[in-house]
């Protein structure tokens, strides 16, 4: 299969902490690869590192084997969710996306289209600050596609959502990775990673702890059941 993320050897450090330690780890091409690990594990660290917002101690982290900075047109092949307040809160969320699209040469119809696609259509012309949480995770995520991208890399995209609104973003997470896109999802909600990715990753303290097919990394247990083993947590 083609490798779509790679990290290799990564290392970020701050001070002498390292934030991110050696990680070597690859996500596939058209999978949904759930990014697991404990509160400061260092996933964001990893995920800003990936988006070009961090840079590497040492090591790498490539998208189709070039940094992000080095990709042709990066919105139109990455689409990214690592902060659901990017936006303008004095601005519609329609308007919002409007500068986004216009700085990324993206016509305005594509605006219409991914509101649909987020269901905010009804919202589109409220400004943004009176957005509940969840609607500014749809928001984001109506940000992200926008450039219909060929890979995304959320992180907590589940955050403000509640049950339904959770459920609709499994489904919606399916629909992209049906259709080849490749999917980086970084979340605590286990019972629904295991319900939605393909994949996982586990991180701890920094460090690579588990990699493979989710079936494979679980190993009979439910996925809550194998991230507790693998990172010393205990169920309560």
């Amino acid at each position: 299969m083609t490798i779509a993320i790679a990290f290799g050897d990564l290392v970020k450090s701050y001070g002498k902490f390292n934030a991110v330690d050696h990680l070597s780890a690859e996500v596939q091409q058209g999978r949904i690869t759930g990014f697991l690990g404990p509160n400061g594990a260092g996933k964001s660290t990893t995920l800003r590192c990936l988006v070009g917002l961090a840079d590497p101690s040492s090591g790498s982290a490539e998208i189709f084997g070039k940094k992000y900075r080095d990709l042709d047109n990066p919105l139109s092949r990455v689409g990214t969710v690592l902060d659901s307040r990017g936006f303008h809160g004095a601005l519609s969320g329609k308007a919002n996306l409007k500068v986004v699209a216009a700085a990324a040469g993206i016509p305005d119809a594509r605006v219409d289209e991914v509101l649909q696609m987020v269901e905010l259509t009804e919202a589109a012309d409220r400004k943004m600050k009176k957005y509940s949480l969840g609607m500014k995770q749809r928001l984001a995520l109506a940000g992200a596609i926008l450039g219909d991208p060929e890979v995304l890399i959320l992180d907590e995209p589940a955050n403000g959502l509640d049950p339904a609104g959770i459920a609709w973003l499994r489904k919606f997470l399916r629909s992209l990775a049906s259709g080849g896109r490749t999917i980086l999802v970084s979340s605590h909600q286990l019972a629904e990673m295991q319900n939605t990715v393909d994949d996982v990753l586990i991180i701890n303290k920094g460090r690579l702890i588990a990699e493979g097919p989710k079936e494979q990394v679980m190993g009979g247990d439910t996925l809550e059941e194998a991230f507790l083993k693998l990172t010393g947590g205990a169920l309560s």
